[in-house]
């Protein structure tokens, strides 16, 4: 089966799966799935503790399917007693609360042990219905995958799943002084790719890391681009209304930092290429901003107020705003008010944030890594950065500092090249990638069976 969905350069492709000569016997999408998302609730706000770009992922994924008559029944680890067992997230979408493991103060390193239950908790609900109620069961992180694993044969259907991050991966472009993911959940991946049915990667780099680090077979991997919410992200009223809602000064350069507060995603860098950039040019410091708006998550909660005193070290308190994490709306006008948005992670499986910051018109820095190249259009929508040099992001930045008419200019460009990743093409990829895995579930079946 043809299933390298597109190559990217600088044009984008919508993905598309192809079956030689067409689904003999017929072929149906599923009417009702099961979705696993076992560490992250999608009823959890971005940017805190392990909540991110997947929980929007899961909620807008889940939201369009449902859109075009797949239900979605998305199964979260219960993290209060007080959680409702069901809650209704959007018409035709279910969010399954599963008892496992103490509600709070749970690591995600520690939830490996809290699987079994988790699953128990998976059969429970299932053996309340009448059989053949889930179609197909979607997995998303290594985690759920592991109980997707067990949850598909036991029901006799196929497993789809998507990694999001990976542990080699990670492991392999590790920040200085980051811990490494253990040995557990690289054989656990290992499990899981062996286990279904089809895999699901952001971008052809994360399709190629699978088949590279993991053995996946290229046949059983498909390329599905994650979407941005475009009535949420989008230039609205401009960059002046949105500076004057959160409080910035209207001339000030300001580079942002969205997100997780930890060492993958490198938001040091950023105060390092600040100090190198005030150091150029010291009169910058009456006018330049630099918001970090985010939460100390994973490997950044041993040292929550390490970035605190690297602003202080680098002596440039004076000019970097720390603030908690904001809901979806709020975020937009962030990016709506930064001249740039700055990501300098180590590792990424895609960097929904970069997409977001661009649907609202603002240019993106980047880290040349992992979906990155894919998500920002280098010299065009922002510029992206070969390793993690401060010097060479302060060089990027000083760019707009120098030319400030280049951040409408970019910005206008990002605006446009964000508009091919709506969340409607993502959802409708998907489900081409779920009738394949049903497909050939079924023949796979009837063989063995024959």
């Amino acid at each position: 089966m043809s299933q390298y969905v597109s190559r990217l350069g600088g044009s984008r492709v919508t993905p598309r799966i192809r079956f030689p000569g067409g689904f003999p016997g017929g072929h149906r999408r599923p009417r009702r799935i099961a979705m696993l998302s076992v560490h992250t609730s999608p009823l959890h706000q971005p940017g805190t503790g392990d909540a991110g770009g997947m929980n929007v992922y899961i909620v807008e994924l889940a939201k369009r399917l449902a859109a075009i008559n797949i239900e979605v029944e998305i199964f979260t680890r219960a993290t209060t007693g007080a959680l409702p067992p069901e809650v209704e997230l959007s018409p035709g979408v279910l969010v399954r609360h599963v008892d496992a493991g103490p509600y709070e103060g749970l690591a995600k390193e520690e939830l490996p042990a809290q699987l079994c239950a988790f699953t128990h908790g998976v059969m429970q609900a299932w053996a309340g219905q009448r059989p053949g109620y889930y179609d197909l069961v979607h997995s998303h992180y290594w985690l759920s995958g592991q109980v997707g694993w067990l949850a598909a044969q036991r029901w006799g259907v196929p497993l789809v799943h998507a990694m999001h991050t990976m542990a080699k991966v990670k492991n392999a472009a590790l920040a200085e002084g980051d811990t490494p993911e253990p040995a557990a959940r690289v054989i656990g991946e290992t499990q899981i790719v062996r286990a279904s049915d089809r895999l699901i990667a952001n971008t052809a780099e994360e399709a190629d890391e699978l088949v590279r680090f993991y053995e996946a077979d290229p046949g059983s991997v498909a390329v599905v681009h994650p979407g941005v919410n475009l009535e949420r992200f989008r230039p609205a009223d401009g960059r002046a209304a949105a500076r004057a809602r959160l409080g910035l000064p209207q001339d000030a350069f300001v580079p942002l930092f969205a997100g997780r507060i930890q060492p993958l995603k490198a938001p040091d860098i950023l105060l390092r290429a600040a100090a190198v950039l005030l150091d150029r040019e010291p009169s910058l410091r009456h006018r330049m901003v630099v918001p970090v708006v985010g939460g100390p998550s994973g490997s950044g909660l041993a040292k929550p107020e390490g970035l605190q005193k690297l602003a202080a070290r680098l002596g440039i308190a004076d000019v970097v705003r720390f603030h908690p994490p904001v809901g979806q709306d709020q975020l937009a006008d962030w990016f709506r008010a930064a001249s740039v948005l700055v990501m300098p992670s180590y590792s990424e499986s895609f960097g929904l944030v970069a997409i977001e910051a661009q649907a609202a018109g603002t240019p993106v820095v980047a880290a040349a890594v992992g979906g990155l190249p894919v998500a920002v259009r280098d010299e065009v929508s922002g510029f992206l950065i070969p390793g993690h040099d401060p010097e060479a992001y302060a060089s990027a930045l000083g760019r707009f500092v120098d030319a400030p008419e280049l951040v409408g200019r970019m910005g206008a460009a990002a605006a446009a090249h964000a508009q091919s990743f709506g969340w409607d093409t993502a959802a409708s990829a998907t489900s081409d990638v779920y009738t394949a895995a049903m497909y050939e579930h079924r023949r796979h079946v009837r063989s063995h069976h024959g």
